[in-house]
């Protein structure tokens, strides 16, 4: 099959979902920039079944005032761990604004 037709057969959730998948690098990158613009960062989780709907479950509270990377990639795998099947997207809620500045999937279930 080729990159065309897995791409069109593939299913869009998030911001960068008609994008390739992300390296590990590229979360991280995206997650910095996430930190860098003073986002509060959160993890949410949920059935590819359900993936389409409002309501996605949220994995512990928003990480408010988290700066640190590694600590935000942590609560990632530990959703993808306990939730395996499920697919995770990571999002940035904007202080300022009250609304979400980024929502990205993060992991495939």
């Amino acid at each position: 099959m080729s990159d065309i037709q897995s791409f069109k057969q593939s299913l869009k959730y998030e911001t960068f979902s008609y994008l390739p998948q992300m390296t590990d690098e590229q979360i991280r990158q995206q997650i910095q920039y996430l930190v860098d613009q003073g986002w509060n960062p959160a993890v949410e989780h949920s059935e590819p079944e359900n993936a389409f709907g409002s309501y996605w479950y949220m994995w512990k509270l928003p990480m408010f005032g988290e700066q640190s990377v590694d600590t935000i990639l942590a609560e990632v795998e530990a959703c993808k761990q306990e939730n395996p099947g499920h697919l995770v997207r990571l999002i940035g809620y904007d202080n300022y604004a009250q609304c979400q500045g980024t929502s990205m999937l993060v992991h495939k279930g």
